[in-house]
């Protein structure tokens, strides 16, 4: 990890014109399939029982292929680990060509969004024609994008290390375990809640290509078929080792999502992690904490490496003491989705799911009448978001995240923070370390 300038000659485009090797990823993927097949004929027939195995039944044919990606992942980071195409650059040629990146997949998606538009109008007659300008366009700007990916990563990797290690996560000179990271179109997940109470029953990922309206489909049939809720969401990132961020044209979100996965590969191997399945209340906490820890190490990476690129603070419009105001308030999103969950919690603890429901639609149409383009209000939704809990929204009056909170306002330290977080084993322990609200 080197978190000081080298301002070595560039041997940046020699290194672009070099070849990954594929033979890792070939005999990685033949020795998966002997695995499975060895599984397979080793044991017998299984049936699925319960929701989640239920559910992942009927989406089984929309399923990500993890062990694909992760093996392709691999085989990136070790050719990194080998080239260290960052280590010719200096600091300033490093900022140029991240910034210049993420320029790139800005202009990925502006493209990518003029084709769509092209395909949705109903007057074009051959789209595929009208979009051939367009389509040459996105391939060269892909193309360019793809040639520096692996050294961004790279440059990304070391920057997020070297905030981490600042706050004593580096031991002889390394962050343990090695922020590792790969953008990639992340899967879609299939969150699935119980109709009569906000948990989350399930999560199936699934194929990132997946049309809207098969999307729907399997919403609709699991919902049916398992008499639940069910909602498809994207994701930002997953972690995997390497972690999987979505490619995005915002450098701010994508550190703060780096810092956030390796918090939950490095809360893993330790006793919150160990327990995030153990209840709803410890994948809250541990969301929050990774929320928190990712938030605060991106803030830092943007204002160390980044500076004309930290976003400005979001604008407060207020009136001057004494002086009415004539407009009349503006639409706050968290504070009427604070007020949806709180009254959706109500209703389902009184057993009236179908008006639960019901006013959970009719919410949904005020999102969307001023600006929040929300498919589905449902439990689902909010077992979803609530767990990301730092935000006071889709959490409603749930008292986890605000204890999360609470402890690490008491913290020395963003690190201090973290490290006390980890050990954290039960709701039970959180209450008593983030003392009374």
């Amino acid at each position: 990890m080197r978190c000081v300038d080298a301002a070595q000659p560039s041997r940046y485009d020699d290194l672009m014109s070099r070849n990954y090797p594929a033979a890792f990823v070939r005999w990685a993927r033949l020795g998966l399939v002997l695995l499975i097949f060895l599984g397979l004929t080793g044991g017998g027939v299984w049936l699925p029982q319960g929701i989640p195995d239920r559910a992942s039944w009927l989406a089984s044919s929309n399923v990500f292929d993890f062990a694909g990606w992760t093996f392709d992942a691999i085989a990136v980071k070790v050719a990194q680990s080998t080239l260290h195409e960052e280590y010719y650059l200096n600091s300033s040629q490093q900022q140029q060509l991240v910034e210049q990146y993420f320029r790139l997949t800005g202009q990925i998606e502006d493209l990518q969004g003029q084709v769509e538009q092209i395909y949705a109008d109903p007057s074009r007659r051959d789209p595929l024609q009208a979009s051939q300008l367009l389509r040459n366009q996105l391939q060269d700007v892909e193309a360019e994008a793809t040639a520096r990916q692996t050294t961004v990563e790279a440059i990304l990797q070391e920057q997020v290390a070297c905030e981490l290690a600042q706050q004593g996560f580096a031991a002889a000179g390394q962050v343990m375990p090695p922020v590792l990271f790969h953008f990639s179109s992340i899967p879609l997940a299939l969150i699935i809640s119980p109709r009569g109470v906000i948990r989350e029953e399930a999560s199936i990922e699934l194929s990132p290509d997946l049309p809207l309206d098969q999307q729907v489909n399997l919403e609709d049939r699991v919902a049916k078929d398992l008499d639940v809720s069910a909602l498809v969401v994207p994701l930002g990132g997953i972690g995997t080792y390497p972690t999987m961020i979505e490619e995005t044209s915002s450098l701010n979100w994508a550190t703060q999502t780096i810092a956030h996965e390796w918090t939950h590969d490095y809360l893993g191997i330790r006793p919150l992690g160990w327990n995030y399945d153990a209840s709803p209340q410890m994948r809250t906490i541990n969301e929050t904490a990774a929320d928190i820890v990712g938030t605060g190490i991106g803030s830092e990476v943007m204002a160390q490496f980044y500076p004309d690129l930290v976003p400005p603070p979001s604008p407060s419009i207020s009136s001057p003491p004494g002086v009415p105001t004539l407009l009349p308030p503006a639409f706050d999103f968290q504070t009427e989705m604070h007020a949806t969950r709180v009254q959706t919690d109500q209703l389902l603890a009184e057993g009236k799911i179908n008006e639960a429901e019901a006013y959970m639609e009719r919410q949904r149409e005020v999102f969307v009448q001023h600006g929040y383009f929300l498919r589905k209000l449902n439990q689902a939704y909010f077992a979803f978001y609530g767990a990301y809990a730092d935000q006071p929204g889709q959490r409603g009056s749930d008292p986890v995240g605000p204890a999360v909170e609470r402890l690490f306002h008491r913290s020395l330290s963003l690190g201090d923070f973290l490290r006390t977080v980890a050990m954290i084993s039960s709701y039970p322990d959180l209450l008593q370390l983030a003392g009374p609200s």
